[in-house]
């Protein structure tokens, strides 16, 4: 009987996959490395995808993308901030809460950064007379001119700012100065934008507007919700 042919042993890999093995695992931990020392700014990344907010389901308040959504999503495209346009945004921000970090500890100035670009609010309690469109100047001249010295720095020199007078929903004198909020809070607008003009800010990088009660951030259902309501925005916009 015939004896069973030993099935000969394959021979052991070419030496150069040994190589090729050892380059791609020292690739791999280079990434890795790279990975790990990598800096990711959620205000950066906030900025970069504001144009998103309300598209996707994925972000907070979105919706579904319809037809006619879908049809404008080639604009938004467009209009997406480049990342160093985010990133001078996200630095303009820090700048900002920087500078008045006074304010807001004692909540007489709020910073937010939305896809409108910065928003630094200045409560209408702090800085004006009681029903009044009249700055109490002695009060509101330092936060003035930090403004305008924020304006005149580097990040800020090139951006278009808009002044926005809010109130509450509490209905003015008729018979008196301002016989509607909207008077109120658009002189009170033009009566920042005065001061700051005073102070040294180039007025051709402003635009005013008054929104009267219409813009709350609060429901005007408690006393301390109305005088959150009652304030003036300057926006700093964000760059199309």
């Amino acid at each position: 009987m015939a004896r069973e042919k030993k099935k000969k042993c394959p021979e052991g890999t070419a030496d150069w996959l040994l190589t090729f093995g050892d380059l791609n695992s020292l690739l791999l931990t280079f990434f890795v490395l790279l990975v790990s020392q990598a800096h990711f700014d959620v205000i950066e990344i906030q900025m970069i995808l504001s144009p998103f907010q309300g598209s996707f389901g994925v972000f907070a308040g979105g919706k579904t993308l319809t037809p006619g959504r879908f049809a404008d999503l080639g604009n938004t495209l467009e209009n997406l901030p480049s990342t160093d346009k985010g990133r001078g945004m996200a630095k303009a921000y820090k700048e900002a809460v920087s500078v008045f970090q006074a304010e807001i500890k004692s909540r007489k100035v709020v910073v937010d950064i939305t896809e409108r670009g910065i928003t630094i609010s200045l409560a209408a309690d702090a800085y004006f007379k009681k029903a009044s469109a009249e700055l109490d100047i002695e009060a509101a001249r330092s936060v003035l001119e930090k403004l305008v010295a924020l304006f005149n720095r580097a990040d800020f020199r090139d951006k278009n700012i808009r002044i926005e007078g809010h109130t509450d929903d509490v209905p003015t004198d008729i018979n008196g100065p301002w016989p509607t909020n909207w008077h109120l809070s658009t002189a009170r607008s033009l009566n920042v934008l005065d001061y700051l003009v005073d102070f040294g800010a180039n007025p051709k990088k402003f635009g005013v507007v008054g929104y009267g009660e219409y813009q709350p951030i609060f429901p005007n259902d408690t006393e301390e919700h109305r005088s959150k309501n009652r304030r003036v925005d300057i926006v700093i916009l964000r760059e199309i």
